[in-house]
């Protein structure tokens, strides 16, 4: 049996979609993660930020 934690997304910061999401910090931070992935509709690599 394995625990699942809280999972948090990814939105791309040119077109809005949320294309990733990763688990949510032990620590809570009090600012967003941000980073640089792939998106599909943009086809092109940009910057993704942490949703709410």
């Amino acid at each position: 049996m394995t625990i699942v934690g809280k999972k948090t997304a990814l939105a791309c910061t040119v077109c809005g979609t949320r294309n990733y999401s990763v688990p949510e910090g032990k620590d809570k931070q009090s600012d967003r993660l941000e980073l640089k992935k792939f998106c599909r509709h943009c086809n092109a690599h940009t910057s993704h930020k942490q949703t709410i």
